[in-house]
């Protein structure tokens, strides 16, 4: 699979196979992954690979607090802006809506709130999550530095045959995780990525993207 074929069949997958992921795949993926763009060659991620008893019981304790309508940990920093304007509102919005339709979650559903937590709490049944932390004393350049490393493993994911899906999610439990995976006080939770097969008996969903005129100017070129 080549760096282009990566990127386009890259995607959110939610619904994933009760299939183990071997553990050499994943070595290769992280490993790999070393390469991925720093500043400063910080290198600033600390991952942590779940799966086994240790995953079923973190999808146990965050599938109970979820299911009890507990709303969460306190947030260790925000997911979006507390004003969301167009047109990043619209592709949000839009984006939602096709998503958990998708996954038979209608919008005006009563119980949808819950239905949501409880799918991600679930990791889609994925039967790896990766979770990644970062040492409190970093900045937004190393915020940046994460997302391009994660980017980097989801697309050697691909590479492999595999899908993942990342989710902010787990930060609302963090203190859940971090009991799970042992990280200390001094490292906050970034994200999680849940990682295994597709379950091709469920629907694909790919949500659109802007035009690459709405979001890159050439100048000069």
């Amino acid at each position: 699979m080549d760096v282009y074929e990566a990127v386009d069949s890259r995607r959110a997958v939610r619904a994933f196979r009760d299939e183990p992921v071997p553990k050499e795949v994943l070595e290769r993926v992280l490993a790999a992954a070393t390469r991925a763009p720093s500043s400063g060659n910080l290198q600033p991620w600390h991952v942590y690979v779940v799966a086994g008893e240790h995953l079923a019981d973190l999808k146990k304790r965050a599938t109970a607090r979820a299911l009890a309508g507990d709303a969460g940990d306190e947030r260790e920093y925000p997911m979006y802006p507390a004003e969301l304007a167009p047109p990043y509102l619209n592709r949000f919005s839009t984006a939602a809506a096709q998503r958990y339709k998708a996954l038979g979650i209608e919008r005006d559903d009563p119980d949808r709130p819950l239905k949501i937590a409880a799918l991600n709490s679930e990791a889609f049944g994925a039967p790896v999550v990766l979770f990644c932390y970062l040492d409190r004393t970093m900045g937004p350049g190393q915020w940046g530095d994460a997302g391009m490393y994660l980017q980097t493993v989801m697309l050697l994911l691909r590479a492999e045959g595999l899908h993942s899906c990342p989710q902010v999610m787990w930060t609302t439990y963090h203190k859940t995780v971090s009991q799970i995976v042992g990280a200390d006080d001094g490292l906050m939770l970034f994200c999680g990525v849940s990682v295994g097969f597709e379950d091709e008996d469920v629907p694909v969903l790919r949500t659109g993207r802007a035009d690459m005129t709405e979001t890159v100017r050439f100048i000069g070129v």
